[in-house]
């Protein structure tokens, strides 16, 4: 009882912080900006909506999984209105189909565990998937990931992600031998190999960490993840090598201040936005966020820290290492391996792209073009990241 009325206070809290949020952006216009009123009611109506419905059905699972990555996609929403309505409009959009397919995999998916034999079908579409930006994409900053189908842009990696991680644990739900780990090591290789061709070092360090992960959990033996870490170190030696994109970016990420004008000017009026804000920013609609390139996507989170200061950014770290913890939780839950390995996978997935992206937006690593999950703009990005939630969410609903 106690953890439902946690969860319904929390819920409200929720509530509250989208009110804040567009209430503000409804008053530091010099015209009441009603649309931002229109917004919040609707992403009001669609988390309550949401809530009811998987609550109603499936009363036992861990709720907070929906519930902190509502806030983080109120946040993320609430901060692209600010700096462009339109494009917090199409977010809306994305996000009511990314809750969609939340609700469609928890309440309508059969049982997860039906799923866990088909590995070959798993490893077919990982491939194709991880071949279409190779072989379609135009390149862009410097890379090549990004195919237009239908007059629709997304990213293959996106989806990939999805797959990748269905076929290691379906592969892995078994393991017994070293034997058992040649094939997903060829395969992990393969969509690494793709992600490299296609300049795509965000992806590449995503797919790394998700497979060590795996490995780790289904065997429990450290010398493997010891020698998939210096097979990696050996790899970015050799892409450092032979791409110039590679060095670039390690040039840039050594002294980002030599550059500051031209190759790492992205990263330094990052680094300036983010100091600039302080430790509580300078106020929503009162900063200079599009001095910040790319800021709806790859540098969100400095144009969060800059108007809404550090500890706000600080917040949303917490709020991921919570919503890891959560759906970790799932792993625990989970009643068969298959169901358990997909749960660490998932996990793995989304702690891996927040660490990445925060950390090149910080200067702590390399910078890599992803999108910081269920925050920044981006249409793949948001849906698979809520099928994944969705899928972890059904594990924690069939293990109770």
């Amino acid at each position: 009882m106690n953890y439902l009325a946690d969860e319904k206070k929390l819920l409200r809290y929720t509530y509250l912080l989208c009110c804040i949020i567009f209430l503000d952006l409804f008053l530091i216009k010099k015209t009441f900006d009603k649309g931002a009123i229109i917004m919040a009611v609707l992403i009001i109506i669609l988390i309550g909506y949401s809530h009811f419905i998987i609550r109603r059905f499936f009363p036992d699972g861990d709720k907070f999984i929906l519930i902190i990555s509502s806030i983080l996609s109120i946040i993320g929403i609430g901060v692209l209105y600010r700096l462009d309505n339109t494009v917090a409009i199409k977010q809306l959009i994305w996000f009511s189909m990314g809750v969609a397919g939340f609700i469609f995999i928890v309440v309508l998916l059969p049982d997860l565990e039906r799923f866990k034999n088909l590995r070959y079908l798993y490893l077919v579409v990982t491939v194709v998937v991880m071949s279409l930006g190779t072989l379609f994409a135009p390149e862009q900053f410097g890379s090549k990931n990004w195919i237009t189908v239908f007059g629709v842009k997304f990213q293959p990696s996106e989806f990939g992600k999805l797959f990748l991680v269905a076929y290691l644990a379906s592969a892995l739900k078994e393991y017994e031998s070293f034997k058992n780990l040649i094939e997903p090591a060829i395969v992990v290789m393969i969509s690494l190999g793709f992600m490299v061709l296609q300049k795509d070092l965000g992806s590449a360090l995503i797919f790394f960490g998700i497979s060590v992960t795996m490995l780790y959990i289904a065997t429990s033996k450290f010398k493997y993840v010891a020698t998939c870490i210096g097979l990696f170190i050996i790899g970015g030696f050799i892409s450092y090598k032979l791409f110039g994109h590679v060095r670039l970016r390690i040039m840039i990420w050594k002294d980002p201040l030599k550059y500051a004008s031209n190759e790492s000017m992205q990263i330094v009026q990052s680094l300036i936005a983010i100091a600039s804000g302080g430790l509580f920013g300078s106020g929503l609609g009162l900063g200079y966020p599009n001095f910040v390139p790319i800021n709806q996507t790859d540098f969100i989170f400095a144009a969060i820290c800059e108007e809404l200061g550090l500890l706000t950014g600080i917040a949303i770290i917490i709020l991921y290492f919570i919503l890891f913890y959560r759906c970790s939780r799932a792993a625990l839950r989970a009643n068969n391996n298959f169901s358990r390995l997909l749960a660490v996978g998932y996990s793995a997935t989304i702690a891996s792209q927040v660490l990445v992206i925060i950390g090149g937006v910080m200067s702590i690593i390399p910078l890599t073009g992803i999108t910081l999950p269920l925050v920044s703009y981006g249409g793949s990005s948001m849906i698979i990241t809520f099928f994944s939630l969705g899928i972890l969410q059904k594990i924690s609903e069939e293990g109770v």
